[in-house]
């Protein structure tokens, strides 16, 4: 029963930035986030036909165990008060959302101190035969792409009607390394997005020609130690040794947890609305007609009904 996991806040920043403001509930209020996101569910569900489907949350978008070993990771999008930096017209967006999610039957998840992208890593450890699709804007789910049972990341880069889909052969041919060893990659490349700084000097070339060496980090971190010196492009290991701090611990904070506390769900694809009451009054509510309709359509296609 093939699987689909949602990056969830990666789809509504996305819906919320390409879908204009002026879409809005009767009352006035903004729904571009909303509208959009089940937008994008219908044509995933429509064109992928997934059996099983689940939004993964972020409980903690910034979790501490990653801010103690790199304080700079997203320290860029925080707010004045502390929490993310979210636009005023998305934040009321996003319990609407979960509260159509809800409705329709479509399983969350989420888990204490942890990140979507975690969630995301614990539920693809969890699959032992059944090919996985991770749909998301986030290259840092590269990490999780195999053949064997197949994972694939859907990259929604270029939008959601010309998805990327990603599996080693494509990590590799696009970055030069192995899938398996992508997280050992960014951790040298940095990602100034995620606040993640990289070893200075090493882009993303020198980055890939030591990982294609040495396959992972703590390979590449032994040869330093040993004092080897060949294989090392000009100048790398210099810049790699000022940094042999950082390189300890810069995995750990790429690395997705696979053991997130998951509550259990059920992530059936449903074929029906969970609570039909419900979806009607937030549909009225909100001016979500359309949108539900496409989703609603999209259900009972892969069902057959």
């Amino acid at each position: 029963m093939p699987l689909m996991l949602l990056d969830s806040a990666s789809l509504y920043f996305r819906a919320f930035y390409g879908v204009p403001e002026s879409v809005t509930a009767p009352d006035g209020m903004p729904v571009n986030a909303v509208r959009g996101f089940l937008d994008m569910v219908a044509r995933l569900v429509d064109t992928r036909r997934p059996d099983r489907l689940l939004a993964c949350l972020d409980e903690d978008w910034r979790p501490a165990f990653r801010v103690e070993l790199v304080p700079s990771y997203k320290a860029h999008r925080v707010a004045p008060n502390g929490g993310e930096e979210i636009p005023d017209t998305l934040s009321p967006q996003v319990p609407v959302l979960m509260e159509v999610l809800d409705a329709l039957g479509v399983a969350r998840a989420g888990a204490p101190d942890c990140e979507a992208d975690d969630v995301i890593g614990t539920a693809v450890a969890h699959e032992t035969g059944d090919a996985v699709e991770v749909v998301t804007g986030d290259r840092d789910l590269f990490q999780l792409v195999r053949d064997e049972p197949p994972v694939r990341v859907l990259y929604t880069a270029r939008g959601i009607g010309k998805l990327a889909v990603l599996g080693p052969a494509e990590v590799g041919a696009k970055y030069g390394v192995p899938g398996t060893s992508y997280a050992d990659f960014a951790a040298l490349r940095g990602d100034p997005s995620d606040g993640l700084p990289g070893v200075p000097g090493i882009g993303e070339k020198t980055a890939a020609a030591l990982i294609s060496r040495w396959h992972t980090l703590g390979a590449l971190t032994a040869a330093l130690d040993a004092g080897e010196t060949g294989g090392f492009p000009a100048g790398a290991r210099t810049k790699l040794l000022a940094s042999r701090a950082y390189l300890d611990i810069a995995l750990a904070v790429v690395a997705l947890r696979t053991d997130a506390p998951l509550a259990p769900y059920d992530d059936v694809l449903p074929s029906r609305p969970a609570d039909p009451g419900a979806l009607t009054d937030l549909s009225d509510r909100y001016g979500l007609d359309s949108s539900l309709s496409r989703v609603l359509h999209a259900l009972n296609a892969v069902h057959g009904t």
